[in-house]
């Protein structure tokens, strides 16, 4: 199981909401690019970035940060948060990051999904936040009729490098879910892989000490 860090930028700074809720927000740190350097330093093979301004505007608005988190650091780099283009994705990837996210795009053009699947194969994610067992887009703030498993059925022949999956109401709460955190640490990760979970996303557990990476890595690993 690969586990992986999450940086959330908002304003520059590295954050964290409570059930993608705008208005209950912690920060957790002013540097996002020592962050990603610190989770590099404790083991992580891979760090997921999102951009949560960029996910309500529709177009990137922490781009120099992520740029510079890549550049700092030697791992590799998924990126997802108002990616409605291909000139985002291009830029994205021209800059060395390794995967980007589309969510609110899949549901919303799926021909383009589709073609940039098909032209940057095995460099696309897809992800899916739901709410309630219904797609969640727009930095999750409109809620849709879709379900996960509707959503995930367009593209499953489209060369997707994977699928990540957010339970919205569990997202910062620390039950697990969300990301990976919640109760029983390291035995609660290794619950998750016998579903057949090939990675999880943690961020709030790690931010507030409930669960450490290199536990998580080592109970990824056992």
């Amino acid at each position: 199981m690969i586990i992986i860090p999450a940086i959330d930028l908002k304003d520059g700074r590295c954050v964290r909401l409570a059930q993608g809720d705008f208005e209950r927000v912690t920060v957790y740190a002013d540097d996002p690019v020592a962050m990603a350097c610190h989770w590099q330093e404790q083991g992580a093979e891979r760090i997921h970035l999102v951009d949560l301004d960029g996910s309500l505007a529709g177009s990137p608005k922490n781009g120099d940060y992520i740029r510079e988190i890549v550049r700092t650091v030697s791992v590799p780099v998924q990126v997802g948060g108002g990616i409605r283009n291909q000139a985002t994705i291009e830029s994205y990837l021209a800059m060395g990051v390794r995967w980007v996210i589309l969510g609110t795009a899949a549901l919303r053009d799926a021909p383009f999904v589709r073609a940039v699947c098909r032209a940057y194969e095995g460099r696309i994610i897809l992800g899916i936040d739901a709410d309630d067992g219904k797609v969640a887009v727009q930095g999750w703030t409109e809620e849709t009729s879709t379900s996960p498993s509707e959503l995930a059925s367009r593209y499953e022949q489209e060369g997707l490098a994977a699928i990540i999956y957010t339970d919205i109401r569990r997202d910062g709460m620390g039950s697990g879910g969300g990301g990976g955190g919640g109760g029983g640490g390291g035995a609660r990760l290794k619950e998750i892989e016998a579903c057949g979970v090939v990675g999880v996303v943690i961020g709030k557990a790690l931010y507030a000490g409930t669960l450490s990476l290199k536990e998580a890595l080592s109970a990824a690993a056992g």
